[in-house]
């Protein structure tokens, strides 16, 4: 059944949207330190670009502090090198065998400014959605326009297609919801 393909195609689009943003939102800072702020940071090691988990362990000794300790104590200036390079507004501060990132508490037009940018993250996201829709929907015309599936099952499997948009939709306003509440409690 070459609607259910289409289906199953937009659906796995669509979740790979979703999942996209939430990789995404786990690296924007909330009032709370988290090692997913730094660990995805690519790293310079030895000529190929690493996550900064694979070669260092992070923790989170306080609350507003993170605490990064290199396997190596050779890739410690690489680290320290990718953290100031990266936009995470962050300035490590080491003692020749660790990092401590310290995390000031966000202002209010800080917080409003991270809101901000998970709308525009999930707008990305759903554009996405959005996209994988039309994708599937093009598939179906094709396929009624072949003489495969009759009008009423093209219309019953774009009805579909929809159903998954709207879910998928949902999902994401739920996940944005749920981050802009973390920002901005205090």
């Amino acid at each position: 059944m070459p609607i259910d393909d289409a289906l199953l195609d937009g659906e796995m689009n669509m979740e790979k949207a979703t999942d996209h943003l939430q990789h995404e939102l786990r690296g924007i800072r909330t009032g709370r330190a988290t090692p997913a702020l730094v660990e995805n940071i690519k790293v310079d090691y030895y000529g190929s670009p690493t996550d900064l988990r694979s070669i260092a362990s992070i923790s989170v000794p306080e609350s507003a502090q993170l605490l990064i300790k290199p396997f190596s104590p050779g890739d410690l200036k690489a680290i320290e090198k990718a953290i100031n390079d990266s936009k995470i507004g962050l300035t490590p501060h080491s003692d020749g065998k660790q990092l401590r990132l310290m995390l000031p508490s966000l202002s209010q037009e800080r917080r409003l400014q991270l809101v901000g940018q998970t709308k525009e993250m999930g707008e990305r996201a759903k554009v996405t959605i959005r996209n994988a829709r039309r994708d599937a929907n093009k598939i179906i015309d094709t396929e009624q326009k072949g003489g495969i599936v009759t009008e009423d099952e093209a219309e019953s499997g774009k009805e579909q297609v929809q159903e998954l948009t709207k879910k998928y939709e949902a999902k994401v306003e739920e996940l944005l919801e749920k981050k802009r509440h973390e920002i901005l409690q205090v």
